[in-house]
């Protein structure tokens, strides 16, 4: 598949597009492939751009008690931003990381906001985009605060198995709030069972 048929695809999902405008849409995309490690915004930067993974895996995290929390995993076919950073022009509180090699397509700010002008079914677009980003943030907290390291640890590779198959384990064990010599001993009792 190529990346424009993976846009358009990503795009249908939220709003349809005439080609001439999803022509317009793509000439406003800039490509960049990323090494596995390599950061893709860094905490204390404004973040004035959004990523569509066309090919990879991503992680944001933050930075607590001078620990690497890691707040959530992106994969092919998802659009991802530090959100506060981008609304309201503030230094972010994350760093976006590349866990295996990864090529985004690249949105500014800037060239959003024109397209709400030049095309108004982007506001839908942006609607539904933070729609998709709270319901994100709420069932990850109902995860972190009902279930037990051991529920977390099963939801997560029922729900998204790309996130066991391709997320080293120390990066899972930040996600699920557990040091990762407890997910091992997670894993094991499992597999018992």
């Amino acid at each position: 598949m190529t990346d424009k048929e993976l846009l358009d695809l990503c795009m249908i999902k939220y709003i349809s597009l005439t080609p001439a405008e999803s022509e317009h849409f793509c000439s406003l995309l800039k490509i960049k492939t990323f090494k596995r490690g390599e950061s893709i915004h860094r905490i204390g930067k404004i973040c004035n751009k959004a990523f569509f993974i066309l090919e990879g895996c991503i992680r944001y995290y933050n930075i607590v008690d001078g620990e690497e929390i890691t707040g959530q995993f992106f994969f092919e076919g998802a659009w991802y931003s530090d959100y506060e950073s981008f609304l309201l022009e503030i230094p972010s509180e994350q760093t976006i990381e590349a866990i295996e090699t990864t090529r985004v397509a690249i949105l500014s700010k800037c060239d959003l906001n024109k397209l709400f002008i030049e095309l108004p079914k982007f506001e839908r677009f942006r609607r539904l985009m933070a729609e998709n980003a709270f319901m994100g943030l709420r069932k990850r907290t109902d995860t972190l605060t009902h279930l037990s390291t051991s529920e977390r640890y099963v939801q997560l590779s029922q729900n998204r198995p790309k996130v066991i198959q391709r997320v080293p384990q120390k990066y899972i064990a930040s996600y699920l709030s557990i040091k990762p010599q407890s997910l091992s001993r997670i894993r094991r009792e499992l597999l018992k069972k």
